[in-house]
């Protein structure tokens, strides 16, 4: 299958993107990477383009059909103002977003240009999302909430940083801070008040006696390390409390981050929580709630993209689960095969020095664009 990518144009565009510093938290200049991205997509003539609060979306090819392929353009905060002014180094493209995923939505839009005439059988439709690293409350979410994600879906296709795997599925999370109250008094007079943070141990000692039971669980979906398997509750990743060593603390917090596998009942797991947590009279708060998903691997979407994969990297494709939560979600609750396949790196992704390699780049959009070329293929 002969596909022409515009490589130059692509990593320009990229470089363009990476250089709007749209951080999240708190969600800084959304609005002006949602217009180059709007921008882009009129100048090459898309079928249809439509901007949704800062959501943008566009189509190519004809038919009800549609293959979705959704990239989201917020970024975790950066260690320095030097990540945000792009540059290439050898054969990578460095800066924040250049893996994690900005890069990869310049991939989208031209291997969807790449291919738009040769749509008889369907559509492509080109979904740039905010807040992906803060769950999605103004991006996939509130599509989700609007019935505007999903329609005539065959399937959905994210470019998150995989590093040459295939994610077919993803763990569930729900995050909570937890508050224990108390009563503030001088230590001299400790006896008038309640020490919060001594309140929170029996609470803590039976959320631990759960965490134990709880990573005895292994997934059945392809990780590695083999530790990685194992269901995750981890106590602790924030903890607050008191205002000075010298009185008692009125209040302590700390953070639940409960992973959950997907054979395991998230409505369970959670209901388990709340459980434990209000016997011992603390209250709680949802700082995240995600549903585990997954696609199987003898999905058409499976296949189609595997057979991409191997045709244009030589390497047959492998399929593993994503160590923590995936936008495919979105889609598989709504009972859509989705899966994530990406040009950049999880391990350099958030980091200091984050880059992609720009072959992988386009290795990607060729894969993208062949896997859309097939599925989207006229019926026989």
């Amino acid at each position: 299958m002969s596909i022409d990518i515009d490589l130059d144009a692509m990593v320009a565009l990229a470089q363009r993107l990476i250089a709007i510093p749209t951080e999240n938290p708190p969600g800084n200049r959304y609005p002006e990477c949602a217009e180059v991205l709007w921008a882009e997509c009129h100048r090459l003539e898309f079928d249809e383009i439509r901007r949704d609060g800062d959501c943008v979306q566009a189509f190519c090819g004809r038919g009800r059909r549609t293959l979705y392929i959704s990239g989201h353009y917020d970024v975790v905060p950066a260690q320095s103002a030097d990540q945000f002014r792009p540059y290439i180094k050898g054969a990578n493209l460095f800066g924040r977003g250049s893996s994690d995923m900005k890069a990869a939505l310049a991939m989208m839009i031209y291997a969807a240009k790449s291919v738009r005439d040769r749509l008889a059988g369907g559509r492509i439709r080109l979904v740039f999302v905010p807040d992906e690293e803060t769950a999605g409350p103004r991006g996939s979410r509130w599509l989700a909430e609007r019935s505007w994600l999903g329609v005539d879906a065959i399937g959905m296709l994210t470019p998150e940083p995989t590093g040459g795997v295939v994610w077919s599925a993803n763990r569930g999370a729900i995050t909570l801070r937890v508050t224990v109250p108390g009563r503030s008094a001088h230590v001299g007079r400790q006896f008038e008040g309640a020490n919060a943070f001594e309140l929170a141990i029996p609470l803590l000692e039976e959320l631990a006696a759960l965490k134990r039971e709880v990573e005895t669980r292994e997934t059945l979906h392809a990780i590695a390390p083999a530790a990685a398997r194992r269901s995750i509750l981890m106590l602790g990743g924030r903890a607050e409390g008191g205002t000075n060593f010298n009185a008692v603390p009125d209040q302590f917090s700390f953070t639940i981050d409960r992973r959950i596998n997907p054979e395991e009942d998230c409505e369970q797991e959670k209901a388990r929580l709340w459980d434990v947590i209000e016997r011992h009279g603390a209250k709680w708060e949802i700082l995240q709630d995600g549903a585990a998903a997954a696609t199987a691997v003898d999905d058409p979407l499976s296949l189609t993209l595997a057979g991409n994969i191997e045709r244009v990297t030589g390497r047959r494709a492998a399929f593993e689960m994503c160590p923590g939560l995936l936008e495919t979600r979105f889609y598989a609750a709504r009972g859509i095969p989705a899966l994530a396949y990406g040009p950049g790196l999880l391990t350099v992704s958030h980091g200091p020095n984050e880059f992609v390699p720009i072959a992988s780049l386009a290795q990607c959009a060729e894969i993208y664009a062949g896997t859309a070329v097939e599925l989207l293929a006229p019926a026989k």
